[in-house]
């Protein structure tokens, strides 16, 4: 199996340096991981680092795709400011974005808040994929069901199932990834695994489970050993 390919290199920790995201995107080029996933601060820098190994041929054959993330991580922005974020991350180079969903409006069943502000954020990413994180440890099983539903018909691209910020979250199961494959699966929806994922076994458990795509930190390690 081919794990690079799924994996979204990733390094969304506070107090990342310049010299963070350079090793980050020489990795993911180095390994051919399907893409880096960094911060907004940092999408200017990635974009023009990441074009310049092109066009000097330092590429190793290959295309490394640039993802952000935006209402990040608590998913408590106002849908403006949302907007706003995601508006100037497709400007400075970013090609995917993940945002986090309304929770707020989730837990008080509000899923019309929810579909109107993915509907909104899909407009403005319009070719770029868009990819909702769930943060599945806060949300019961109906409540994922019910919340894949809603990026279905507000048309995102990905469902995701976590920002791994949580302290006590497990992050990425294989029971949580079956149940929003088999939500989504069939209306041509990708499912990005992410948080704590850390062996080459987890990853492989998360694919077979249903998974499109893996958010990790650990993606060097994963690969090597």
């Amino acid at each position: 199996m081919n794990i690079e390919k799924y994996i979204e290199h990733t390094l969304l920790k506070p107090g990342a340096t310049n010299e963070d995201i350079v090793k980050l995107i020489d990795e993911a080029f180095e390994y051919k991981f399907f893409g880096v996933c960094i911060n907004p601060n940092f999408v200017k820098l990635a974009r023009k680092y990441i074009d310049e190994k092109k066009a000097a041929g330092e590429n190793n054959g290959h295309d490394v795709k640039l993802v952000t993330v935006v209402n990040f991580p608590l998913g408590t922005n106002s849908i403006d400011t949302t907007l706003v974020q995601v508006h100037e991350a497709i400007n400075e180079g970013a090609d995917e974005i993940d945002t986090v969903v309304n929770l707020s409006a989730i837990k008080m069943g509000d899923y019309k808040t929810v579909s109107e502000e993915i509907k909104a954020i899909k407009g403005v990413c319009g070719k770029h994929k868009l990819k909702v994180i769930l943060e599945v440890d806060l949300l019961t099983r109906d409540e994922i069901k019910k919340a894949c539903l809603n990026c279905i018909t507000a048309g995102a691209d990905f469902v995701k199932t976590s920002t791994g910020f949580l302290k006590n979250g497990l992050g990425a199961t294989t029971e949580n990834i079956r149940l929003m494959a088999d939500t989504v699966a069939r209306r041509g929806l990708g499912v990005k695994a992410s948080g704590g994922i850390r062996t080459r076994v987890q990853a492989i458990d998360l694919i077979q489970a249903g998974a499109d795509r893996l958010g990790t930190s650990s993606g060097v390690a994963i690969v090597k050993y």
